[in-house]
């Protein structure tokens, strides 16, 4: 029996690295169910796993995981109750966004902030391609990272082209495991090549027809950094599709709603049509941003809840 750690996973098959740096293919021993969960992928990037080696040694069968610390999860499609595991034992979530080619939306934004706080995973948003910005994108992303930094959230620019950026960016994924998510083309293949040179991550530029980026990475990639830590690649994701959440404590996950909250009238409140609302009062005060609200709104309507 050996040990090791999950560095990609590509369908049923993942490439496990043990402790000596050796890299196995391994399969999952019979059906994996992981502490009740209905997933389409039990084992992930980023897990530890125990697995078992072949007789001739040149491939390995995965027989259990250790203990996760935390994970990302998301609904694996909107119309499915089956969940999609994105990354285990993570120490943050860097989300990468773009006002434009491809623009990232705020409700986006605000879906991948709940999920990772409903999981204890710190966030950090960058907004990238700020090279190609023009003074009304920049005006919507200086409003935009104005917003997260009040709330409590760390918000950088960046352009790929500015040695100080990419600078920056090293320092903030330096001896930590960073799961680095957002949609398809905002550069994060890119990004993780500048950081890394010798990952050589294939890219491809931006759909001129949909303006929006072209899928190169297929599956969840752990890549080992030279500064130290792991980085992990994943696909661009078009929805974020938030489960097993209870519509009660959604709003626990909007920090300025929850602060708000201690002020309502009601100690169950939910911030919709009941008298007396702190969330509501400070909405109408500009204090709670329209936008944040909204997303609030939609995914307590999507939450497979009716609010009565």
């Amino acid at each position: 029996m050996k040990k090791g750690l999950v560095i990609k996973s590509a369908g049923n098959r993942y490439k496990v690295s043990d402790e000596k740096g050796e890299i196995t293919e391994c399969l999952i021993k019979g059906k994996f169910r992981v502490q009740g969960l209905r997933t389409t992928n039990p084992v992930t990037v980023g897990d530890n796993v125990l697995f078992e080696l072949s007789d001739d040694g040149s491939t390995g069968i995965i027989t259990g995981i250790e203990e996760r610390k935390n994970y990302i999860i998301r609904r694996a499609s909107k119309l499915s109750s089956e969940s999609q595991i994105i990354a285990a034992n993570i120490d943050q979530l860097i989300l990468l966004a773009s006002i434009t080619e491809p623009e990232t939306h705020p409700e986006f934004i605000d879906r991948v902030l709940v999920t990772a706080g409903a999981y204890s995973v710190p966030v950090k948003i960058i907004f990238n391609k700020t090279d190609i910005y023009s003074e009304g994108h920049k005006k919507k992303r200086d409003y935009l990272i104005g917003v997260y930094s009040n709330i409590g959230y760390d918000s950088y620019s960046l352009s790929l082209f500015n040695d100080a950026d990419i600078d920056l960016i090293s320092d903030l994924v330096k001896d930590r495991v960073t799961l680095l998510a957002g949609n398809s083309g905002v550069g994060k293949s890119s990004l993780i090549n500048k950081i890394e040179p010798s990952c050589k991550i294939k890219v491809e530029n931006i759909s001129e027809y949909h303006k929006m980026g072209k899928h190169t990475t297929t599956f969840a990639e752990m890549h080992a950094l030279s500064i130290g830590g792991y980085i992990i690649d994943t696909p661009g994701i078009k929805g974020f599709g938030i489960i097993d959440m209870e519509k009660e404590e959604i709003y626990h996950f909007f920090p300025e709603i929850f602060r708000a909250s201690d002020r309502c009238r009601y100690y169950n409140c939910l911030h919709i049509n009941e008298p007396g609302c702190e969330v509501k009062k400070q909405l109408e005060e500009g204090l709670i941003k329209e936008f944040r609200y909204r997303s609030y709104l939609k995914i307590f309507e999507d939450n497979n809840s009716k609010y009565r």
